[in-house]
């Protein structure tokens, strides 16, 4: 049986959760790819929202007057939707039918985008990114929750390579979409947010034409409201209070005194709401699954540096690099190529052979590598160190990602699929907004300091050359602008510098993930969780020099490929 052929668990006209365990269907690779097509270009719509302004930001933080911290949150705020509501879009999965929520969430990415591009300023930017990123969320979590329900684990490994591969996609072609956008003068920077609807109503059509899954309602049906509130609000005021302190207010200021305080008590009283409540946004018994606790601090991590290099890189070049915004996107080609190539071959080995560990533990590596060598840079540095930063760090993230939900949809309950899969993408999100609120009060702080030491010396106002605004470099003048490009050059150092510790508490939590054998059916996993309880590793291979394994199979499957996406 080829691998197109393999049995998926998956029984067309019944409820996936509730088929009788063991009990399965054969589904081919082209049933598998026609019912995922829609779920595909709807993840493809989301991460190009976020994308597709990643070169054109500056350039619109300029246009609407705005500052660095109004460029963080607009960009921040977009994460914190997400990591707020992908918990609820994982619960709703396990209640109603899937589909109607993709679809909802495809309405609600729509009109935060007609928000977005109709924007006066940075607050209504901001405002209107918050509406696209629930949206986002929902598409985000959705893809993987439809996933584990139709693919057996075994299988998920390869098709989790074609949702990278999308990421990538999106990645990449966002920034260039983006960043040719801004740079035609008939079009602007508007067009940024308005180029993804066609994209999403299109997805809508697809959807209602190929996703065919039976909603699953039930009569008794408890949202977590309150424990969605508390969590959004408490997540939200030490974000807040993350990227302004320092800025806007001093770290010990009464601001300090009242956001700290406040969100620490509404994230106690979540938990304390999550651990009475019986249908819990976040069901915290899952975390007594080893592999879930063990994959969620690591998917923190990650999370926070995958979405640290995408988001300050272009700002990078542009700046520091006097780069257009369209040359901003083919500069970060490395890191698209690495995170592409890598999903794509990682998730077909992972397929033929069943083994998953080794790769993570390489990708983690492979992303350490690649920050501590973007933590190198400045202004002035050879492309070709940057590049190998950017491709190292790529397939790390390709390795990773994906990978990290794959391990926890293994070894949890049919039942709890949607749960733990937006559990898992809830944490890597919630890292990635702690992250971009962090890493970018930290490269405002160094900017302002670098700037003002640097114009002190020659005698220049920091007032008078850039404000408190955003600055562009090509309209300062040469010393001046000399200063800036410097300026930022050092402060996304420390942004990279941080990212490469975050990524090695990662790589450091990975290997003590325990290797379950990934299941041939979405029957219940009782074999695989008695070897997670007792200890064992029915999958043992040496993690070895984990990165070079990694490379040499994954060189050894791109050779071998016998099929063609």
């Amino acid at each position: 049986m080829t691998s197109s052929e393999r049995t998926t668990g998956y029984q067309p006209g019944t409820d996936p959760i509730d088929h009788v365990p063991g009990e399965t269907t054969t589904m081919s690779h082209r049933e598998i790819l026609t019912a995922m097509s829609g779920l595909l270009l709807g993840m493809f719509v989301a991460l190009l929202s976020s994308t597709v302004v990643t070169n054109a930001l500056p350039r619109i933080i300029t246009a609407l007057h705005g500052n660095e911290t109004g460029y963080t949150w607009v960009v921040a705020a977009t994460l914190l939707a997400m990591t707020a509501t992908t918990p609820l879009w994982g619960k709703l999965s396990d209640l109603i039918s899937p589909k109607a929520l993709v679809q909802s969430a495809l309405v609600i990415y729509v009109a935060g985008s007609a928000v977005a591009g109709f924007s006066q300023n940075v607050g209504m930017l901001i405002a209107a990114r918050t509406l696209q990123g629930a949206g986002a969320g929902g598409l985000m979590a959705l893809v993987q929750v439809v996933m584990a329900r139709i693919i057996a684990p075994r299988e998920r490994g390869r098709y989790s390579g074609y949702l990278g591969a999308v990421f990538a996609l999106a990645t990449v072609t966002g920034p260039l979409v983006g960043g040719v956008i801004v740079d035609t003068s008939w079009m602007g920077w508007r067009w940024c947010f308005y180029v993804g609807v066609p994209f999403a109503i299109l997805a809508f059509g697809v959807l209602q034409r190929t996703l065919r899954l039976p909603a699953n309602r039930r009569d008794d049906v408890h949202i977590d409201y309150a424990g969605a509130t508390l969590i959004v609000g408490g997540v939200s005021l030490l974000l807040i209070w993350v990227s302004l302190a320092g800025q806007e207010f001093a770290w010990g200021s009464v601001w300090t005194g009242i956001l700290v305080p406040i969100g620490v008590i509404l994230l106690t009283a979540a938990f304390a709401v999550e651990a009475r409540v019986s249908e819990p946004i976040i069901p915290l018994r899952l975390f007594k699954n080893r592999t879930v606790s063990l994959a969620s601090l690591a998917s923190l991590f990650v999370g926070s540096s995958l979405f640290g290099v995408t988001v300050f890189l272009s700002q990078y070049f542009q700046i520091s690099r006097g780069k257009t915004p369209t040359m901003s996107g083919i500069y970060s080609t490395p890191l698209i190529l690495g995170m592409f190539l890598t999903s794509l071959i990682v998730g077909r080995v992972i397929t033929r052979t069943g083994l998953w560990k080794r790769y993570l533990v390489g990708g983690g590596v492979s992303l350490v590598i690649g920050m501590a060598l973007l933590a190198t840079i400045r202004s002035d540095t050879n492309y070709a160190v940057i590049a190998a930063g950017m491709a190292l760090a790529g397939i790390g993230m390709g390795a990773t990602m994906q990978n990290l939900v794959l391990a926890v949809q293994n070894t949890v309950s049919m039942r709890d699929i949607g749960s733990a899969s937006a559990s898992v993408a809830f944490i890597r999100s919630l890292g990635g907004a702690i992250g971009v609120s962090a890493l970018g009060a930290v490269l405002a702080t160094q900017v302002t300091e670098h700037i003002n030491t640097g114009l002190s010396k020659l005698g220049v106002s920091s007032g008078q050359s850039t404000g408190n605004s955003v600055p562009d470099p090509s309209k300062l003048p040469a010393p001046v602008a000399h200063v800036v490009e410097s300026a930022y050059g050092i402060g996304t150092a420390w942004v990279f510098g941080i990212s490469a510790v975050a990524a090695l508490i990662g790589a450091f939590v990975i290997p003590f993930i325990r290797e379950v054998p990934l299941r041939t059916t979405n029957a219940e996993p009782e074999s695989a969780s008695k070897a997670e309880g007792a200890g064992v590793n029915a999958a043992t291979a040496p993690d070895g020099p984990a990165i070079l394994i990694m490379a040499a199979e994954t060189v050894a499957a791109a050779e071998g490929l016998e099929e063609r996406i």
